[in-house]
C-alpha cells in the first residue's frame, strides 16, 4: 500500500481547483528550474539545483539522465539517497489529481539504486537500498532492497 495523504475535493475535478492546493508561482518557478536542469548535463550543477530550489534531497553522486522529470508540484516530497541513478525520461511523482480528490505521498529512494529509463515512480512509494526498476516500469508499491523488479503491473524479475 503506497503512503499518500487524500484530500477530498468538492465541485470540478481536483486538477481544475489545481492554485488551491499549490501555490501558482511555486509550479511556476519549479517548472523553469526543472526544465532547466532536465537538460543541463553536468550532474553536479543539476544536483545543486534539486537541492537549492526544489528542496530535493539528493545524496551524494546520485546521477539524474537527461530529461528525468521530478515532480513540478511538490518535488521537496522527494529524497533520494547516495550513488543512486535515475534513468533517461524518468518521472517521479508525489501527487495525483483525480476526479474527486487529489493525494500526496513522499517517495523515498535508496542508496545504490538503479531505476531504468522510461519508468514512471507514483507517489508514497519507497525504493530500497541497491534495489534495480527494469525500463519501463510503473512502481505502484514499495520495492525491497536488493531486489530486481519491472513491468506494469510491477513484479520481481
Amino acid at each position: 500500500m503506497r503512503r499518500t495523504d487524500r484530500f477530498i475535493i468538492r465541485g470540478a475535478n481536483s486538477l481544475w481547483q489545481l492554485y488551491r492546493t499549490v501555490p501558482f508561482l511555486k509550479v511556476v518557478k519549479n517548472f523553469f528550474i526543472l526544465q532547466l536542469a532536465r537538460y543541463t548535463p553536468f550532474l553536479p550543477v543539476k544536483n545543486w539545483m534539486y537541492r537549492r530550489f526544489l528542496g530535493m534531497e539528493v545524496g551524494p553522486r546520485t546521477a539524474f539522465a537527461l530529461m528525468a522529470m521530478p515532480d513540478v508540484m511538490f518535488p521537496e516530497k522527494i529524497k533520494v539517497g547516495e550513488n543512486s541513478i535515475i534513468g533517461y525520461n524518468t518521472v517521479i511523482l508525489t501527487h495525483e489529481y483525480l476526479t474527486k480528490e487529489y493525494r500526496l505521498g513522499e517517495v523515498v529512494i535508496g542508496s545504490d539504486v538503479m531505476i531504468g529509463a522510461n519508468s514512471t515512480i507514483l507517489p508514497g512509494v519507497r525504493i530500497g537500498d541497491g534495489a534495480t526498476i527494469g525500463a519501463g516500469a510503473v512502481v505502484h508499491k514499495d520495492v525491497e532492497p536488493g531486489s530486481v523488479v519491472g513491468g506494469n503491473p510491477l513484479r520481481t524479475l
